[in-house]
């Protein structure tokens, strides 16, 4: 199913419950060496203000999105709303810092969501949110009793979705690597040490360690092997309409 098509079925879904705009991302990297919020690879957004994808896209605001964030410290479908009362998992990771979006959202009034994060096993993380613009009084305690199904929505959305990503979307873009860098780390991410990978590019094992810590590597070379693969290229819920992310989304494995 394409990317258009799953969040589509998510709008039919939960229209229905009062969410009127809903944001799907995915990011192969989530987090950088310094610490700092890596740009996702796809970012797709369904009835949100025009200038919102290259605000977070281009503009940064998505390194200064909390919801981002907390998506990072937990791992359960949580709610957030930025003029009734805030949820513990946002009061623990809310600062300064994050303003220009929160002035972002409320001047959009968008303020009140329910955001599910998805966490992949070689790293990756992507997360769907749904949003109610101009919420009501007390709008949080209906959110609430929706946030389980919200959460299983997301997974059947991803699963439904993720199959068809390719190589551009899958591959971390916040890096580049020479040749030469790529066969070192493809290298090391099978374990070699850093004497083979030398003996095996026909390079000192100084001059080898020099251009890793130059290139500041060494967390890579030193990770497990799914880790670098990512930062290397590669060649009252409608039950109708979630069944139709059911139906597209691939079979789990029972050994993960």
């Amino acid at each position: 199913m394409s990317i258009d098509s799953a969040m589509a079925v998510a709008t039919d879904v939960l229209e229905p419950v009062g969410f009127t705009s809903f944001i799907y991302d995915y990011t192969p990297v989530p987090v950088s060496h310094e610490g700092d919020l890596i740009t996702p690879s796809l970012m797709a957004l369904h009835n949100v203000p025009r200038d919102m994808q290259d605000l977070w896209c281009k503009g940064g605001y998505y390194q200064l999105d909390p919801v981002q964030e907390a998506a990072l410290a937990v791992s359960r479908p949580f709610l957030w709303s930025h003029k009734g009362v805030q949820s513990t998992v946002m009061q623990h990771v809310l600062r300064s810092r994050h303003d220009p979006v929160i002035s972002y959202l409320l001047d959009t009034r968008m303020t009140c969501g329910v955001t599910v994060p998805i966490r992949l096993a070689g790293g990756d993380l992507a997360t769907f949110t749904a949003i109610r613009a101009d919420p009501e009084t007390g709008f949080e305690a209906e959110a609430r009793q929706f946030i389980a199904e919200i959460g299983d929505l997301g997974h059947l959305l991803h699963d439904s979705v993720y199959a068809g990503f390719d190589s551009s979307i899958r591959t971390c873009q916040y890096v580049h690597l020479t040749s030469r860098e790529r066969q070192c780390l493809r290298l090391a991410a099978a374990g070699l040490t850093a004497k083979q990978v030398a003996r095996e590019i026909g390079r000192a094992v100084r001059r080898l360690q020099r251009c890793i810590s130059t290139r500041q590597h060494a967390s890579l070379a030193r990770a497990t092997a799914s880790t670098p693969s990512r930062w290397l290229p590669t060649t009252g819920c409608s039950s109708r309409s979630i069944e139709a992310l059911r139906l597209t989304a691939p079979p789990v494995s029972a050994n993960l």
